[in-house]
């Protein structure tokens, strides 16, 4: 398919012969994303600093986490029509600044509902983010130009989730836990001076609408289930509370995907799973990325709370991942672009799900090097097989276009897959997370992670991927 007009730079650049624009819009895709990722993990280990500081245990960890992605899944495909509507750099810019104002409330934030709500709104901005970044390398790069650029900002992104916990245990046995909020003032400051000295036209598509009573559809449909799904091991499923929510959570999400088949502009277009490699990868993004939600919530706060590490030692457990990813994600996603997707996204989530069994290794007389290392550098190996073809294979099967909603959808995907998954763990580990709430938690990641080798093998399509990937060149 041939390039928008909008375009900047050539249409099949080699990573060699890269404009300094398409470097530029490169560091704006990765900077811009970069805030959403690492709030996304550097919460996760300071979560123990803020149950001591606000009090609520168990249940406000998850609700700290939560409110985020309830807000950040539901409205992140109302960013991507935004995103085709406006402009990408537009929305981009407006979703940079809302998050900055909102990660300095919540790092002065005076209890734990004053937390709660500036997560929700800080869910708002950050759904402005990721897709905006995407689309913006979706219209600039083409060719294995394109998989090379969606390679290194998978690596760099995915590096700042996974370094996030990392930065987060320093700042919080160093500083404070509201350090780890504040701190996101740094990249955004940086992004915005790029977006100013960026001289391109903004992609846009005018026929673009947002669907805004299918995001408020979305929003309470989610937000009602997750209140059930958290407050459930509190107050059992028979309680009123819990059943009119988790039923009015089911009929507000059942009326949500109604509206979508039937209105002109949907913001979810049930059309896109027609392609099959966005289909299945999205299929595979629900149950791996759940997952992995579900593995970073459960190691940070065990290895506190559990194994006695201090929220500096619990960050740095993971950094084995955070290395590879940084090292080797750009030249799996020219792998992938030459081989194909099927068996980076079939043999990445299977290793990761044998790092997953492995950690039931920890024991009450907890040894970092023995018991949890080899289980965590496994995981790595399959996180980095996994992500950079994954997300090649779902964008290359939509028209560039078409890119910001594409890009939208998967990672409403993986955040609502992570907001349930999260929001499961009180049922998961019985209530409290103690040894043996672990090693359950540790088995259902693994298995959600072979799940989604499954799928990838039965559904995803090396000859579609080339086809897909031939025509936007």
């Amino acid at each position: 398919m041939a390039a928008s007009p909008d375009s900047p730079g050539p249409s099949t650049p080699g990573p060699a012969s890269a404009t300094s624009t398409q470097v530029m819009v490169l560091w704006i895709a990765i900077l811009g994303s970069f805030v959403a990722f690492l709030d996304g993990s550097i919460v996760t280990v300071a979560l123990p600093a803020i149950e001591r500081d606000l009090g609520g245990g168990v249940a406000l960890q998850q609700w700290v986490v939560d409110a985020y992605l309830i807000t950040l899944g539901a409205l992140i495909l109302v960013a991507g029509s935004l995103s085709d509507l406006f402009g990408r750099l537009r929305v981009l810019t407006i979703g940079l600044v809302g998050f900055g104002a909102t990660s300095l409330a919540i790092a002065l934030a005076p209890t734990g509902t004053f937390l709660i709500g500036a997560r929700l709104l800080q869910g708002v901005a950050g759904a402005l983010l990721v897709p905006s970044s995407l689309a913006l390398i979706m219209s600039t790069f083409r060719g294995p130009a394109q998989a090379k650029a969606i390679g290194t900002w998978t690596g760099a992104t995915t590096g700042a989730f996974v370094a996030g916990p990392v930065l987060g245990g320093l700042l919080t046995d160093y500083a404070s836990w509201r350090w780890a909020f504040a701190i996101n003032v740094v990249p955004i400051a940086a992004t915005l001076v790029l977006i100013a000295r960026l001289d391109i036209h903004d992609v846009r598509r005018e026929s673009a609408k947002v669907d805004y009573a299918g995001a408020l559809l979305c929003a309470v449909g989610l937000g009602a289930a997750v209140y059930a799904l958290v407050e459930q091991p509190h107050l059992g499923w028979s309680d009123a509370r819990i059943v009119a929510a988790g039923l009015g959570g089911l009929v507000a999400l059942a009326a949500f995907v109604l509206r979508q088949a039937r209105i002109p502009d949907p913001m979810l277009p049930l059309g896109l799973f027609r392609a099959r490699n966005f289909a299945w990868g999205n299929l595979t993004t629900w149950f791996a990325y759940g997952a992995l939600a579900l593995n970073g919530f459960i190691v940070s706060v065990y290895l506190q709370q559990g194994a006695g590490l201090s929220a500096t030692a619990a960050g740095l457990s993971e950094l084995p991942i955070t290395v590879l990813m940084i090292l080797f994600s750009s030249r799996v996603g020219a792998l992938g672009a030459r081989f194909g997707p099927r068996i980076f996204m079939t043999v990445g989530p299977v290793i990761m799900g044998i790092g997953s069994f492995m950690l039931v290794a920890i024991s009450a007389e907890f040894d970092y090097w023995t018991q949890a290392l080899p289980g965590i550098v496994v995981f790595g190996v399959g996180l980095t097989l996994m992500v950079a073809p994954l997300t090649s294979a779902i964008l290359g099967a939509i028209d560039s276009e078409r890119s910001g909603i594409a890009s939208a959808v998967n990672n409403a995907v993986a955040r609502i897959a992570g907001l349930v998954a999260v929001a499961l763990i009180g049922t998961i580990v019985g209530g409290t997370l103690d040894l043996d709430g672990f090693h359950r938690a540790t088995v259902v990641t693994g298995a959600f992670m072979l799940v989604a080798g499954a799928i990838s093998w039965a559904g995803i399509r090396n000859d579609a991927f080339a086809r897909d990937h031939g025509a936007s060149a």
